[in-house]
């Protein structure tokens, strides 16, 4: 009891001293804090409900003027006529959820919305608009006469608005009225693209690629290869000339009506030449490796059988020609034309009047890049390099499968179509 009195005491005399020095207004601020808390939480379910109530007037009101803009300009079903430099986009078609791969749908779209043709939430479900493309172009190809279709507000002044808001290298061109039903790519009959090239590439195999400038075509040569790209014309079964297509799917026969190589002519010292070819549908790099198979026939790294072989059973060693320079020219509507043309409702869907638009498009965007980047970076030249590692002769063995790898390893960075 000695020992415990003197410490009672100091606990005792320790507490009055923190009541003189505060204790009661530590506790006061403790009981403001707690009322503060109780308005906190007696305000907040008035605060949340205050909020959504604004949010639901600026809904509503959002919803007002999307039906006063149908009201007032009804969205109708039309084709749009586009046309794009394809340099530095991954390809046309949108990919939802990769926005650092920067698609010309992507542009398109977002110049749709912030020129009224299309409401905002169209923007994020493109179904919405029944928006369907006639062709998929890949990375970094060109299109003189892409056609689009979907629904929107016809309002003033359409395509100068929509244009306002996309880059230079993305233009709409033409704009038309189609069947409520119509789908652009369902309805398409034919398509149309162009390969523009060096002509370097149908040089002999031991020709010096360091005198590119200095090469011309010879008519002879013209000729002859144009005689290998008429036998594409018709019905063929094209499994090689594209990836994961078996010799027994029907979707690889595919029809060509048209081939050929037009007549050379020089820009920056180099001689090139336009390869054209229309037909009803093609599949991924199908161009590419019809043309690339050509060239390596043409080198003298492969006989001329070595084409009619590649449709058959068997599989063939098909090398796939740069991206660079590949244009879809235009896209061919002639059942829909032959229907709904002359009906006195429909415009035919043909483009006479924007062909100067389109000429001089091609001229200020397309050619341009096209030719600057090959003298630049020397693509074809590149790819030339690549042909001795196919193996034209080999069927489907491992020999062959070796040399496709070695092939698709060496065509990475040239995989833009």
């Amino acid at each position: 009891m000695f020992k415990t009195r003197p410490l009672l005491s100091a606990l005792v005399n320790y507490r009055q001293l923190l009541e003189r020095n505060g204790f009661k207004f530590l506790c006061t601020m403790s009981e403001e804090s707690r009322d503060q808390q109780t308005a906190k939480l007696l305000k907040r379910p008035n605060e949340e409900n205050e909020d959504s109530a604004d949010r639901a007037t600026k809904r509503v009101k959002a919803e007002e003027e999307h039906n006063e803009d149908d009201k007032k300009y009804p969205k109708k079903k039309v084709v749009l006529l586009l046309a794009y430099s394809g340099k530095g986009y991954y390809g046309m078609q949108r990919n939802p959820g990769n926005s650092q791969f920067r698609t010309i749908e992507d542009d398109l779209v977002t110049a749709l919305v912030k020129s009224g043709c299309i409401p905002e939430n169209h923007g994020d479900d493109m179904k919405k608009m029944s928006f369907q493309r006639c062709a998929r172009t890949d990375k970094g190809v060109s299109a003189a006469g892409q056609v689009v279709s979907l629904k929107l507000r016809l309002i003033e002044d359409i395509i100068e608005k929509i244009n306002a808001h996309l880059p230079p290298q993305i233009r709409v061109l033409g704009l038309k009225r189609v069947t409520q039903g119509f789908n652009s790519k369902n309805k398409c009959d034919a398509r149309t693209y162009s390969y523009m090239l060096p002509t370097v590439a149908f040089s002999p195999k031991d020709y010096d690629t360091e005198k590119i400038a200095a090469f011309r075509l010879e008519a002879e040569t013209l000729q002859k290869v144009n005689q290998l790209f008429a036998l594409y014309k018709g019905t063929h079964n094209f499994h090689n000339f594209t990836s994961q297509k078996a010799s027994t799917d029907p979707s690889a026969r595919r029809y060509i009506t048209e081939m050929s190589c037009g007549e050379p002519f020089v820009r920056n010292s180099y001689e090139f030449a336009v390869i054209t070819v229309r037909g009803q549908s093609f599949m991924l790099h199908q161009i590419r490796k019809m043309i690339g198979l050509v060239i390596a026939v043409s080198k003298g790294y492969a006989d001329e059988q070595v084409i009619e072989r590649s449709w058959g059973q068997e599989k063939v060693d098909v090398p796939k020609a740069p991206g660079l320079g590949l244009v879809l020219e235009r896209v061919h509507f002639d059942r829909y034309n032959k229907r709904f043309g002359g009906d006195g409702l429909h415009e035919r869907l043909e483009w006479d009047c924007e062909e100067e638009a389109i000429k001089a498009f091609k001229e200020a965007h397309i050619y341009p890049t096209i030719i600057e980047t090959e003298c630049e970076e020397g693509s074809m030249v590149s790819w030339m390099s690549t042909l001795p590692i196919h193996d034209f002769e080999a069927t489907v063995t491992g020999t062959q499968d070796s040399k496709n790898q070695k092939q698709e390893n060496a065509d990475e960075g040239n995989d833009s179509d």
